[in-house]
């Protein structure tokens, strides 16, 4: 997914760090391992509440959760069986599975995504349609991009690499750039910017933020999949419900992080509704309606190598109570 993080770059941070004390066990329960998409912070932290709260091992399973970081695809971990369960979105997982990389969603990390564009207050673009003739900072190959190019009529957009940094954004008045409205905005206004976002959700480009495995973990291992799938589920309810306890362990995996920037992420996770919807029940849920939609989306931009039935990337089963 292209996302941007902008007090991380250049930080050194053990990549085992969020499993240091997390090896899994010689004691009877199953040992999973969960890619994350970045270090740890609390777009993660449904996954570490069910950690430190048990509740995976309630279920028999000793999970070990791997920080992801920029040059991390976790789809590639996937599906050559490096870990069982990764973190992705629902274009990402179509866009794999048409490239012949068996993967299946089981569950909804976000009901919608916070991936969106961040502006100057006096910025002249109040709209996407204002972003044609205009230069911005996107992570290359990112298809929501390519989606408003196509939707807006874009022509003369001009995309310019990404920097994981809000530097260029402090020092240029006309900079725009690619941003989770989680995250950005916090170090933006923190440097004293005033900042506006769009939300690429606004659109109508709107996929799930998912967790997923591979078919062929699920066809073996159906019970495990349920387990972790209800395990997690239960975990980002308590999370977005009392934060507390996951914050505070986040501030040790990821000392890079200040205490206000982690209340600022969950503050917005929760205003915006993107774990649950608007409705706690919601949580971790999926709805073959919008899976069709994207997967439309991405076949009309030319993204879909191989046509392939949308419904075959993903899974209703342990996520809908069903």
């Amino acid at each position: 997914m292209g996302r941007a993080r902008a007090a991380l770059v250049g930080l050194t941070i053990p990549l085992l760090v969020a499993g240091c004390h997390r090896t899994a066990s010689t004691s009877g329960l199953t040992p999973v391992s969960f890619q994350t998409d970045w270090y740890p912070q609390p777009e993660h932290g449904g996954f570490y509440d069910a950690l430190l709260n048990n509740y995976y091992r309630d279920e028999g399973l000793e999970v070990i959760i791997l920080p992801g970081g920029p040059m991390n695809v976790a789809e590639q971990q996937v599906s050559t069986g490096a870990a069982q369960f990764a973190m992705g979105s629902s274009d990402h997982v179509l866009e794999a599975d048409a490239q012949g990389e068996p993967l299946i969603a089981v569950g909804a990390t976000m009901q919608s995504d916070p991936q969106g564009i961040m502006l100057h207050a006096e910025s002249p673009v109040h709209s996407f349609q204002d972003l044609d003739g205009r230069a911005i900072a996107v992570k290359a190959g990112s298809t929501w991009f390519e989606y408003l190019v196509r939707r807006y009529n874009l022509k003369n957009a001009r995309e310019i690499p990404a920097t994981y940094s809000v530097a260029n954004f402090l020092a240029d008045p006309g900079y725009i750039q690619q941003i989770f409205v989680t995250s950005e905005p916090f170090f933006a206004r923190k440097a004293g910017a005033s900042v506006r976002t769009l939300l690429i959700a606004d659109t109508g480009y709107s996929p799930y933020r998912v967790f997923f495995t591979s078919r062929s973990y699920l066809a073996q291992h159906p019970d495990v999949v349920a387990k972790f799938t209800r395990a997690s589920i239960r975990g980002w309810r308590d999370y977005m419900h009392d934060p507390a306890i996951v914050n505070a362990d986040l501030l040790k995996l990821n000392p890079a992080q200040a205490p206000e920037q982690i209340q600022f992420t969950w503050q917005a996770l929760k205003d915006g509704h993107f774990v649950d919807g608007g409705s706690p029940a919601n949580t971790g849920h999926m709805d073959s309606a919008r899976w069709a939609t994207m997967y439309a989306q991405l076949s009309d931009l030319k993204l879909i190598a191989h046509p392939i039935d949308p419904a075959s990337a993903y899974t209703l089963q342990y996520c809908n109570g069903r």
